[in-house]
This record gives C-alpha cells, sequence and structure tokens, in this order.
C-alpha cells in the first residue's frame, strides 16, 4: 500500500522528531564547534521543534473531534518553529520546515506546490518539491551560505530524491540516506569540523528530523550510519567525541561578542532593508519567515544596534541576547551569587495560586490555557531558582515529557533535579506541604512524592461542544467533573456538579478537601461545599484557595 503524507503522520513526525532530538540533544550540544563552539545547537533544535510540535498539538485540539487538513497541519507546524525557533541551526530548520509546508500545503506562489484542498494527503513527488523547496527557501534565508553545514545536508538530502520514484516512504528513506552521506562529507568541507574531527551539529540534527520522517511514514527503523557523537579519523574508524578536540575549543574569540534573535512584524521591504543592515553589522545573519512574522537571527558586538535596527524595520518582540560564553548579557556585570541548596520549581495555572506557590517558597511557571509551557521555560526557571538541587512539579499530566526534557538539561549544568510527576496543582499543594529543606534531598523527595500520591485529583470544566465521555453524552456549555483525568459527572450547575465529584472522590475515604476556585466561581459555592462536606463526612478538613486569572473553573483535592 503506498505510504503518503497526511495531518497524522505529520503530527506523527514531529512526536518522533522531538523524540530522536531529546535522545540526541547532548551529543549534538557536545559536537557544536561552528558558527560558535557554544554547546547548544542539541538543545536549541530540540526547543525548535518542541513549539512545532506544540503548535501541530494545538491545531488537533482545535478541531476535535474531527482532524485538520493537511494544510493546516503543515501550517501550524512551522509556524510553531519560527515562533520557537533558537540559535542558528533553529532558525534554518524552521525555514527548512516552512519551505515544505508552503508546498505541501498549497500556496499559491511557490512553485510545485499543491493546490490547496487539493486532498488530505500528498504523494511522493510533492514530498521530493517539498524537500527541495526546504532546501533552496534555506539557502535563502542565511546571508552567506557556508557549505558543510546543515545548509549542505538539507540539498544533499534533496538531491537524493531527484527523480527517485516511489511513495513518500521511500522518498523520506532516500532523503535520510543522503543526509547521512553528505554529514559524513562535513569535515572535510569546513575547516573547524575538521580540526575538531567531528560532523556538523546542525546537519546531525537535521538528519535525526528526517529519520523521524522514515519512521513516522513506513515504521521502519533507522540507525545513523557512524556520524552522531563520533569524529573520523585517519583510517576510516570513529573515536567517541569526549576524546575529539572540540571541547578545548575557545568560543570563537575573534567573532561578535553576542547573539541578538527576536521575531518582528514588518513588510517585505523592510525586511530586505533589515538584512542589508544587520549584514553590515556583524555575521551568522538568517532571517526566517514571511507574510508579516519573521524570525531574526544575528551575531554582533553591538546588540544594542542589531534591536535598534529591528525598531526602525517594524515591531520586534520576544527579544533574546545572549553574550557568548557568559550567559545573559544583561547580567554579565553583576558579581555571581550564592547558589542556594535547595528550590521547588513549580507549573502553576492561575494568578492566585502562583502566589500561594511563592509565598511556600516555590519559583512558579504560568501555565495559560491552551499554551503549555516548553521545556525551556522550565529550564530558565530552574536557572533562576539558583540551588544546587531542584524539585520539579509540572502539575500536569500532559507535562511529563516537556519536565523531564527541562530537567535533563538541567542536569548537564550541574543541577541536581528531582522530577516528581504531579499531574494536578492540588497535588503539588500536598507534596509542597510536607516539603522539608533541612532533610536530606532523597528523603524530602520521597516524603513530597509520597503525598502527591495519596492525593486524589478533581477538576470542573465547562464543555466546549457536544461529545462523548466516559459519563456519557454531553452537550456545549455542560459542566464536566474530572476524577484522575476522566470525566465522571455532567452536571448543568457548578455547585451540584462539584458536590457530585466530592461525593465519588470521599467515598474511597479522606481527611482533607482542598477547593481552588476560578475567577469566575462565586464564594457562595465554596460556602455549600464546605457545608456540604461537613455535614457528611466527619473529621474532613476543607481548605479552600483562589485560583486567580487563567486557572482552572475549579480543582479539588482530597487527600
Amino acid at each position: 500500500m503506498p505510504q503518503n503524507l497526511d495531518a497524522v503522520a505529520v503530527r506523527a513526525w514531529c512526536r518522533l522528531a522531538l523524540d530522536a532530538l531529546g535522545r540526541a540533544r547532548e551529543e549534538i550540544d557536545a559536537i557544536n564547534v561552528y558558527p560558535v563552539a557554544d554547546g547548544d545547537t542539541g538543545t536549541n533544535l530540540y526547543l525548535t521543534v518542541e513549539s512545532a510540535s506544540q503548535a501541530v498539538d494545538a491545531a488537533f485540539t482545535g478541531h476535535d473531534p474531527a482532524l485538520p487538513s493537511l494544510a493546516e497541519t503543515v501550517r501550524a507546524m512551522a509556524h510553531g518553529a519560527l515562533l520557537g525557533a533558537r540559535g542558528n541551526s533553529g532558525t534554518i530548520l524552521s525555514q527548512l520546515l516552512r519551505g515544505m509546508a508552503q508546498v505541501i500545503g498549497g500556496e499559491a506562489d511557490v512553485p510545485g506546490g499543491r493546490a490547496d484542498g487539493e486532498g488530505d494527503h500528498v504523494d511522493g513527488p510533492v514530498l521530493e518539491r517539498a524537500l527541495r523547496q526546504a532546501a533552496e527557501s534555506a539557502y535563502q534565508a542565511v546571508a552567506h551560505p557556508v557549505e558543510g553545514t546543515v545548509l549542505t545536508v538539507a540539498t544533499a538530502a534533496a538531491d537524493a530524491v531527484a527523480g527517485a520514484g516511489g511513495d513518500c516512504g521511500a522518498v523520506a528513506r532516500a532523503a535520510y540516506d543522503g543526509a547521512c552521506a553528505a554529514l559524513e562529507a562535513t569535515p572535510g568541507q569546513l575547516a573547524v569540523l575538521g580540526r575538531a574531527g567531528v560532523v556538523d551539529a546542525g546537519g546531525r540534527g537535521l538528519v535525526a528530523v528526517l529519520g523521524a520522517l522514515v519512521v513516522a511514514l513506513s515504521g521502519e527503523s533507522v540507525a545513523l550510519k557512524s556520524t552522531g557523537g563520533s569524529r573520523a579519523t585517519g583510517d576510516g574508524s570513529h573515536a567517541r567525541v569526549e576524546d575529539a578536540e572540540c571541547e578545548e575549543l575557545p568560543v570563537d574569540g575573534g567573532g561578535p561578542a553576542f547573539e541578538v534573535i527576536y521575531l518582528l512584524e514588518a513588510d517585505d521591504a523592510a525586511v530586505a532593508r533589515l538584512r542589508s543592515r544587520l549584514d553590515r553589522l556583524g555575521d551568522s545573519l538568517v532571517v526566517v519567515g514571511g507574510d508579516g512574522l519573521w524570525n531574526v537571527h544575528v551575531h554582533v558586538d553591538d546588540a544594542g544596534a542589531a534591536v535598534e535596527a529591528g525598531v526602525e524595520a517594524g515591531r520586534p518582540h520576544r527579544i533574546r541576547i545572549t553574550h557568548f560564553g557568559v550567559g545573559d548579557a544583561h547580567t554579565t556585570s553583576q558579581p555571581p551569587r550564592e547558589r542556594t541548596q535547595r528550590a521547588i520549581v513549580a507549573v502553576v495555572p492561575g494568578e492566585g495560586l502562583a502566589g500561594l506557590y511563592t509565598e511556600s517558597g516555590a519559583t512558579t511557571v504560568p501555565a495559560r490555557a491552551g499554551e503549555p509551557p516548553a521545556s525551556g521555560e522550565l529550564v530558565d526557571a530552574i536557572r533562576r531558582a539558583h540551588a544546587r538541587e531542584v524539585v520539579l512539579l509540572p502539575n500536569d499530566a500532559e507535562l511529563r515529557h516537556t519536565a523531564a526534557a527541562a530537567a535533563e538539561q538541567a542536569r548537564t549544568e550541574g543541577v541536581r533535579v528531582a522530577l516528581i510527576p504531579t499531574r494536578s496543582a492540588v497535588q503539588g499543594i500536598a507534596a509542597l506541604a510536607v516539603h522539608a529543606p533541612d532533610r536530606r534531598f532523597d528523603e524530602d523527595v520521597v516524603a513530597m512524592t509520597s503525598a502527591a500520591g495519596a492525593t486524589r485529583y478533581g477538576e470542573l470544566a465547562v464543555a466546549e461542544r457536544q461529545s462523548w465521555t466516559m459519563a456519557g453524552i454531553c452537550q456545549a456549555g455542560d459542566v464536566l467533573g474530572l476524577i484522575d483525568g476522566d470525566v465522571a459527572v455532567i452536571g448543568s450547575e457548578v455547585a451540584r456538579t462539584a458536590a457530585s465529584v466530592l461525593d465519588r472522590m470521599l467515598s474511597a475515604g479522606g481527611e482533607m478537601v482542598t477547593l481552588v476556585l476560578g475567577e469566575s466561581v462565586p464564594d457562595t459555592v465554596a460556602e455549600h461545599l464546605e457545608k456540604h462536606v461537613r455535614e457528611a463526612y466527619l473529621a474532613v478538613d476543607t481548605v479552600v484557595y483562589r485560583g486567580g486569572r487563567q486557572s482552572a473553573l475549579m480543582l479539588i483535592g482530597v487527600e
């Protein structure tokens, strides 16, 4: 049966690519020597694909129970990558994905693109054209393309499938094989790679992404052909990257001091002028995007001038300035402060809960509706906590992989991180209640994990559309009572639905009820529920908190 690319396959590709980059991240970071040996290419590629994957998931959620079209899915992928692009390689990867989306999504002004609405899958020839458009658009985005980089690997992938024929699975396999061969050759094309004895880090990441495409389309496993995490030796064998000279290379002491990245809202003419101005200011200039939204990346000595150029071109935002080898450019003049011994980092929905967690000493990451935090935000929070030991509370079952990636990244920076798999903010509250910083770290983590695990969690939400649930069919506007993530009660009133949820949760016993009320829930509902628990369940205490803006309608915990 022919293997075609559809919306479901694109979603699987994004998830598999994220997983592949997560496993290869440390290895790719270790071989990062060009254009700057700052050891973050693997992390930047991971964060870029993470943003793309989250955008695709959001597109599926928005169409549930139906599916988004293929065009909508690939456009979401490209847009997410554009918004989340990090670093030189991440920015180029976002343009590669945009180039593919232009053909697959049927943009009228792209040669070889399919007609929009032509169908919800594409065949091998369209994927061939998409890979060619990806390589060409990436070259155009880079001010001064250099061979032996991810650009070379992308072009080799496109060349390998030209006229090859076959379905999408065969095309993806040919692209992957061509990319692997090109990656092997990069040390001979770029002197800095040859001296360090490594392949190009960005190209290595692209090989992982193309390998994920093969798996998504065909289900076949792929094996990197002696490229990742290794360096070539004279006899054709390979040695581990730990033995390579790249770990002793300076951070490009002769190059610009700062990396500047920002999103820019501007028209095409203004961006053309911006490219020219930034090209005179520095190097490693990459400008990707289109349709009024761009991602700008450049290495400069005068970071202020690079941002000012963006202001003159349009509206820059999400501005990120990094001083190579030092960290955030805005804090380099301050003396380093001593690390605390232990800290809590928690993802928290709602301003009220954020205040509660902060009062308990936690560093918080806001959980916005429909916009879950990326692993980069969690890593930044761990850095802000500035502790030797960190307990991470994701407070959401959907964040387990994101939190795991953040924990792994923080560990590479020398922080001891314990991830407690809390699935709701009320489980996090229970964990915080038993936190004792004077205990040994392992003992503290065990106690917090036990408290969180002993807390059943519930939630009230309003149905957005008619849908099948574990409790039957709900209609738009119904109040849904969830217990441990599954719909258990369908009601019409908040107070009655909450009482029914409490009865079910307390039927298995309990000593403490925690209620977190959303901004729209009146105090009378809390008073009604407190009275209900007091009269129906002797010796069960109730604690009420206000979740504030952006919180759930109601969270319920039973310990």
